[in-house]
């Protein structure tokens, strides 16, 4: 296999706070930013070989966003400039604790707009893991460039790994993003849910029962669930468990989830054998580095700037609480 993941979806621009101006005015910062390009930067900058599959304008924000997928070391094999629409960007919002909202710029961006011609098959053939998300799926054409993708890394042998990402504004409505995250997660093996995303997904307010029914409904081998502070809880067919997360001082929580993401997929392809002949033992030592990965990660600013190093991972993880 040529790539060890390969990631498809949203590469946008990630305005983020940054003070204030002189006359008192909010300053942004520019970021690279998309989950699914933070999980294959992780990836990455944690020695994996990485592609992205995605569309941008053909325009500065474009450019820079490409300049900034090689920077990383991800391969831009897969992504594709248009002249039809601007360059994706999100405004991101941080409250006194760090959380983020989100509001967007995408009627249409040129993330949208990715079509299934377009997709590099050669890059979904040869990976070893396919990444998505919803977001890449809120409306057509990417949608089924989306679905096409999926299809040609699974029936190639990819482990198919999915976050749903709900970001409600992105959506017609509740009953249409419901829809159409539940086809992802039918197509997928691994799949990532923050609490909120769980409940949505299940209605079903009782954690432990919700991981449970979303397993079993579409035959999961692996969820994931985060929790923030609270650290990470998993569900796999037999077996049910919480991984205590690491106290940081928390900055920015953008990208959190997607660099736990990326470390859980380094874990993965390191032990080099199918989830399903895992012990529960390794799946808590992976997800001790995991949580560890987006500890470290909230505490600078912006998603792809504030990935962890190997060695940052396993200073955190080694050392716990007493990480400076």
């Amino acid at each position: 296999m040529n790539y060890d993941v390969v990631a498809l979806g949203e590469y946008l621009i990630d305005f983020t706070p940054y003070g204030r101006s002189k006359a008192g005015q909010p300053l942004f910062e520019r970021n690279p930013g998309g989950a699914p390009v933070n999980v294959v930067a992780a990836l990455a900058k944690l020695g994996k070989k990485t592609g992205f599959i995605g569309k941008v304008g053909n325009d500065p924000f474009g450019v820079y966003l490409r300049d900034a997928l090689l920077h990383v070391g991800v391969s831009d094999k897969g992504l594709v400039a248009t002249e039809e629409a601007h360059t994706t960007m999100a405004f991101v919002q941080l409250d006194s604790d760090g959380d983020r909202s989100f509001h967007f710029a995408r009627n249409p961006g040129a993330d949208q707009l990715l079509r299934a011609d377009e997709l590099n098959l050669s890059m979904l053939a040869e990976t070893r893991i396919f990444h998505f998300g919803s977001i890449s799926m809120t409306t057509e054409p990417a949608y089924t460039a989306t679905l096409k993708a999926v299809q040609v890394a699974k029936e190639c042998g990819a482990l198919i790994t999915y976050d749903p990402n709900w970001r409600p504004s992105l959506w017609r409505d509740e009953e249409h993003a419901l829809e159409v995250i539940h086809v992802g997660l039918s197509l997928a093996d691994v799949v990532k849910v923050s609490e909120e995303e769980l409940f949505f997904l299940t209605d079903e307010q009782d954690l432990e029962k919700a991981a449970r029914h979303l397993v079993e409904q579409y035959g999961l081998t692996l969820l994931l669930v985060t929790a923030g502070g609270a650290g990470s809880f998993y569900q796999m067919k037999d077996w049910w468990g919480k991984m205590e997360s690491f106290h940081v001082q928390t900055v920015d929580t953008t990208g959190a989830g997607d660099a736990f993401f990326g470390a859980l997929l380094f874990e993965v392809l390191d032990l080099g054998k199918p989830l399903q002949v895992w012990q529960e033992e390794d799946l808590q030592e992976v997800l001790r580095f995991a949580n560890a990965a987006g500890a470290l990660a909230t505490t600078r600013k912006g998603a792809i700037p504030s990935l962890g190093t190997l060695e940052e991972i396993h200073a955190l993880v080694i050392n716990g609480n007493n990480y400076k």
